[in-house]
């Protein structure tokens, strides 16, 4: 119990903390004008209140993604919880706020352009493929695991499930923010909510009573306690596996969208680093929870790995159980509107990049429509493809993207002669998380299947390497700038 509390006071504290530092590193203003205003379109870009960007930002990043990945991450032990807290603080929420921030700079643009303006062409490019790719997948994925569950719920044909989501999904990507997204998105964000206050409710009137005991983090537990230690390495799968509630480059292409619809500079960190910290709340919930309800992390993976058990059936166990038919309405509420809503906004995303890349405004809707039919005709193509094989990559691109990013701020805090330190210090780990996970993990999930005696030393390089590269490349950078100013100053 005293790690769950500890941990949720630790989240809540690097809110108020370390978010306020970045946004006065960050120097927000509110007096500059946001997009929002100097680029109203009454689509994309128009202002909101607060309270709603900040639901909508938690809906969209958080989805499924830090019950389902929670829920996987619990399988390895109580390491989850440091990672939750120590990610998501350091690592995640930065990564969201200046996502976000430096989008609204730019007067709102993708992820790619902010990317290619720190990164470089080749940058841009490789950030343009990556977000797409993982909108793609995201979006399909969201498309048949909502629209198998809705089929096994209602007895309903699967064909008429993929064609009703999808024509929500055409919908939800061409009308104006306001329309769909902001008036009911908000409301699933308020049930996400309930339902892990909820969960955390019960769990810890269980803990008080004595029928449940919840697992604490000490020292022995600082090992992998997954049934399968030999395939599920603890380093590098449980960062990649715990992405969202800790560190995930999907919010990259998330944020630019609400950054087109803040108010002021000075809601960002509530929107962006606000919104990470409550995701990384509810990941937290619920890897506590799938420890607790099955006993310990032994009974949880005799669920799930031995018993076949996925974490869908984990979450409409817990929620059954525990909270009884309010629960199980939640739970189906979760385990459908979310992911659904999660998908529509992977659509959006790409719509606006591709936008980007074509610099097509999307004021008119014959604009909107010549990039969403052909984006739709390609997802509705993948939707009939066996998608096992391109699943098994979504957490690596998801953590490559998150890498760039990371990379970018810290580019950003060097040309401004900022601490870059708070991105460049998570760049290099994840830079060796995401090598080490490309060459040691088995061919079955994506990597090339390298003995630890290699991986591990060949990864650690790769990170340091990329570490000097950015230290040289800052060093050379800020002497010509020395030299620029010194040339000014003499014509002046």
């Amino acid at each position: 119990m005293w790690t769950f509390f500890i941990a949720i006071a630790a989240l809540i504290t690097g809110y108020f903390l370390y978010g306020r530092w970045m946004e006065r590193l960050f120097e927000a203003d509110p007096k500059r004008q946001t997009p929002a205003f100097s680029k109203e379109d009454g689509v994309d870009f128009q202002p909101m209140p607060l309270w709603k960007v900040f639901l909508i930002e938690f809906l969209n990043i958080a989805g499924l993604g830090p019950i389902f990945g929670a829920v996987l991450g619990a399988l390895y032990g109580p390491m989850a919880f440091l990672w939750i807290v120590i990610g998501c603080i350091f690592m995640g929420a930065v990564h969201d706020y200046f996502s976000g921030m430096l989008s609204l700079r730019m007067g709102g643009a993708s992820i790619p352009e902010v990317v290619g303006k720190y990164l470089g062409p080749a940058g841009r490019q490789a950030m343009r493929i990556l977000s797409l790719l993982l909108l793609l997948i995201v979006g399909v994925a969201f498309v048949a695991g909502p629209a198998d569950l809705l089929t096994s719920y209602t007895g309903g044909g699967l064909v008429y499930w993929l064609y009703g989501i999808f024509a929500y999904y055409l919908l939800a990507t061409l009308l104006p923010i306001d329309k769909i997204i902001g008036r009911v998105y908000p409301i699933f964000g308020i049930v996400l909510m309930i339902m892990a206050l909820g969960v955390a409710g019960t769990m810890l009137l269980g803990e008080f009573s004595g029928s449940v005991q919840m697992p604490e983090l000490h020292w022995r537990h600082l090992s992998n306690a997954h049934y399968q230690p030999e395939v599920h390495l603890l380093f590098p799968m449980l960062f990649i596996v715990i992405s969202c509630g800790a560190l995930s480059g999907f919010h990259s292409t998330q944020a630019p969208m609400m950054a087109r619809t803040l108010s002021n500079e000075k809601e960002g960190r509530m929107a962006f680093y606000g919104a990470m910290i409550a995701e990384g709340i509810l990941a937290m919930i619920w890897a506590m929870a799938a420890m607790t309800y099955f006993g310990d992390v032994e009974g949880l993976n005799r669920e799930m790995q031995i018993a076949g058990h996925g974490p869908a059936w984990v979450v409409s166990e817990i929620c059954n159980s525990w909270m009884g038919k309010v629960g199980g309405l939640l739970a189906l509420i979760g385990v459908v509107a979310c992911p659904i809503s999660t998908g529509d906004t992977a659509f959006r995303s790409a719509r606006l990049i591709l936008a980007d890349i074509f610099q097509w405004d999307q004021g008119a809707i014959k604009n909107r429509l010549m990039i969403s039919i052909p984006l739709f005709l390609l997802a509705f193509f993948m939707s009939q493809l066996d998608f096992t094989t391109i699943w098994k990559y979504l957490g690596i691109t998801n953590q490559l993207l998150a890498v760039l990013v990371l990379w970018t701020i810290a580019v950003y805090l060097q040309r401004s002669e900022k601490i870059h330190w708070i991105s460049s210090i998570p760049a290099t780990f994840m830079s060796v998380v995401c090598s080490a996970y490309l060459l040691g993990a088995p061919l079955s999930q994506g990597g090339l299947g390298l003995p630890a005696n290699w991986f591990y030393p060949l990864s650690i390089i790769f990170g340091l390497a990329l570490l000097l590269i950015f230290l040289y490349t800052g060093r050379i950078k800020a002497q010509q700038q020395k030299v620029y100013r010194y040339k000014k100053s003499l014509q002046s």
